[in-house]
């Protein structure tokens, strides 16, 4: 089946043709401002794509609490407009054919199960690490999306007494080495600066792998998914899974009257291109 893909972002829109299996003509637009606009620049989209292929349907991946069932945006993004009214309904209006939305940390996680580091597993934990933490958990290769939306909202997690995203982003873990150190560097910079002996860099960085590896070690052992995909800028620097290797292997050897499971840790794969496959395997789902 032939399909519009479409990756709605803050600043960016990415479109893609679905066909013969693959994405074809990727492009990226520059995001609207209003949703009368949001409507007129996707419409003329997809009735491009239409005139070049027999599309048969629209896959979307969006920011957002996304609910399949009553076909509504919930939660709030840096695109209001777009948030808390029956988007679905109207954009099958403007498009004239079916629209299936799926949020954008469980597309990547679709994508990166269709076609990525997930391929083959029937279930898998998928982390994106950035600004804060989000993922999306998959059982029987569907996104488990909780009773009030929450699957895979990891960034909630307490650990220590504070939530997850304020202690394992990399954002936060530069926010903290700048208020101590009156310096203005990003999370990639301290996170190297460890290895340079920088003692302050080397405790936040601690703070960073301890706390993410505790809160994989509760998703595994919670969930118990075939395999846990890190995802984010984060998932870039090669170092990244034998740290966290380490420190879950600390966490399992001080619970000495308990079996535990090691976790089988991946990189995405897919990076730029998840959404956009996972936008259409969540169609091809839902349809």
């Amino acid at each position: 089946m032939n399909l519009a893909a479409i990756d709605i972002g803050g600043t960016t829109i990415k479109i893609a043709t679905w066909k013969n299996h693959e994405l074809q003509n990727e492009h990226a637009i520059d995001t609207p401002k209003t949703l009368e606009e949001f409507y007129q620049v996707l419409t003329a989209e997809v009735s491009k794509m239409k005139k070049e292929s027999d599309i048969r349907g629209v896959a979307i991946s969006s920011p957002g609490s996304v609910d399949q069932k009553t076909g509504i945006i919930g939660g709030s993004s840096a695109l209001p407009y777009i948030h808390n009214f029956k988007i679905v309904k109207e954009l099958e209006k403007h498009f004239n054919l079916p629209v299936a939305i799926e949020n954008d940390a469980n597309s990547a996680a679709l994508g990166e199960l269709a076609a990525g580091s997930g391929k083959g597993c029937n279930s898998m934990a998928f982390f994106v690490i950035g600004t804060g933490i989000g993922g999306a958990i998959i059982m029987n290769k569907r996104i488990w999306h909780g009773a009030h939306l929450y699957g895979g909202e990891f960034g909630y997690m307490i650990i220590d007494g504070k939530q997850l995203s304020g202690l394992a982003s990399p954002v936060s873990m530069a926010k903290r080495y700048n208020e101590k150190t009156g310096k203005n560097l990003k999370g990639k910079d301290v996170f190297e600066l460890t290895d340079q002996g920088d003692e302050i860099a080397k405790n936040e960085r601690q703070i960073l792998l301890h706390s993410l590896a505790v809160a994989i070690f509760n998703i595994q052992h919670s969930f118990d998914p075939e395999k846990i995909i890190l995802g984010g800028g984060i998932s870039n620097n090669p170092k990244l899974i034998p740290l966290l290797d380490d420190e879950i292997q600390k966490i399992r050897n001080s619970l000495t009257d308990l079996t535990t499971v090691k976790p089988n840790l991946a990189l995405c794969t897919l990076k730029s291109e998840a959404n956009l496959r996972g936008a259409v395997a969540n169609f091809e789902q839902q349809n």
